[in-house]
């Protein structure tokens, strides 16, 4: 039962940070403006697309170890890991740029859940994570290669 409670606060974590971030994605979507608009709706659609999938299989996992999934916007503004998000910025290399700064630790945070759920021996739960992380680990690369292109 200790174990269980244990994954159950991991994955609400992980739950809370991925409803931020997705927050996160769409406010960079309605505010990005410039000549590569219609470029990064695309991409951002792509990411919010995802980490909406990330956050059921997540939500679904903490109700099949017997927990009581705590998604809503309210309680992912208190307790995600995530820096809020700029107010101001418009130019879509910076929106790029401050998405980047908060899906890096993101994935930072889903490579330490996966040894934190292989140290107490849930395979299942190891296998979201590193599932989930493949996936943003991709974005990440998305985001970055913009950046430098």
């Amino acid at each position: 039962m200790e174990i269980r409670m244990y994954l159950i606060q991991l994955l609400q974590q992980t739950l809370v940070s991925t409803i931020d971030l997705r927050s996160q994605v769409k406010q960079a979507g309605w505010n990005v403006k410039g000549r590569e608009v219609s470029q990064l709706h695309i991409l951002f659609g792509i990411i919010v697309t995802e980490l909406d999938t990330y956050a059921d299989l997540l939500a679904e996992r903490i109700a099949v170890l017997g927990g009581v999934v705590q998604g809503t916007v309210r309680v992912a503004a208190l307790q995600s890991a995530l820096l809020e998000y700029p107010e101001d910025l418009v130019a879509g290399v910076a929106h790029v740029r401050a998405l980047a700064a908060r899906v890096a630790p993101y994935a930072t945070a889903l490579r330490a859940d996966i040894t934190h759920a292989a140290d107490v021996e849930d395979a299942v739960t190891a296998a979201l994570y590193t599932d989930i992380a493949y996936g943003v680990e991709k974005r990440l690369w998305s985001l970055d290669a913009y950046l430098s292109g």
